[in-house]
Order: structure tokens, then sequence, then C-alpha cells
């Protein structure tokens, strides 16, 4: 029996944080705690939104974002990430932050990546399924 390997994209790991709406943070807060591979992509996405939002220090963001991904799997962009994104882009056309998290997504080995930011349901490469997990 093979387990889903997934990867989580930025607005749901903001939504981890939200007290606007606690339907989303839930859900986000349970995809966090399965592991998810979260690239260094995302990563960087999720600081520079959160130093925006939060009043929280330099060491608080990095304390907490070590404290959240703690048990994810964080995965680096590299040269080849960056170029399967441009093929990424040139088949599916997605915008080129989103193609180097798909691509990133894919490299890592992930089956699932988590986002409300493309389209339900497409799968990438025959490899990827985006899937919204706030439908």
């Amino acid at each position: 029996m093979s387990t889903t390997k997934s990867a989580l994209d930025t607005n749901v790991l903001i939504y981890s944080h939200s007290q606007d709406d606690l339907f989303k943070q839930d859900i986000a807060r349970n995809l966090i705690v399965r592991s998810p591979v979260v690239s260094t992509q995302v990563l960087s996405e999720y600081i520079n939104v959160l130093k925006r939002v939060m009043s929280l220090s330099k060491k608080e963001l990095l304390s907490l974002c070590i404290k959240t991904f703690a048990h994810s799997d964080i995965y680096p962009v590299g040269m080849d990430t960056l170029k399967a994104a441009e093929q990424i882009i040139q088949r599916y056309d997605l915008q080129i932050f989103d193609s180097i998290v798909v691509a990133a997504a894919i490299e890592a080995g992930c089956d699932v990546l988590y986002t409300e930011d493309m389209s339900h349901n497409l799968v990438i490469n025959n490899q990827l399924t985006i899937i919204n997990p706030f439908l």
C-alpha cells in the first residue's frame, strides 16, 4: 500500500495563522502536521508574508518557522528545479513562482500539492495532482 507524499504551497501555510477563517486554519494545521514537503521557495514566501502581517521579531519569526516545519521536509530549489519550472510554464502556462513550487514538489517525489492558487485536480506531468484542500 503506497502512501501519498504531499507538498504545501504558501497560501495553505498562511491560513494556519488565520484568525478570520477558522475552517481554513484547521485544515491548514492538519496538513502541516502530516510532515509535508515545503520548498525553499515556499519557505521564503511564507517568511516574507508573515513578516508583513505579524508583529514578530526576526528571532521570533525564525523560531516560529523552526517549530512549524520541525517535521517537514524542506526541499531546496536549484538549477534543475528552475529548468523544470521553465518546462512547466511552457506546457501548463502557470505563474513563475507557482511553476517553481510545482517543479520542486515533483522533484521531491510528491503526489499531491495542496494550494488554492492553481486549478483544482490539475495533473502535472502525470505525476503531481493539484488539490485545493478548502473545497
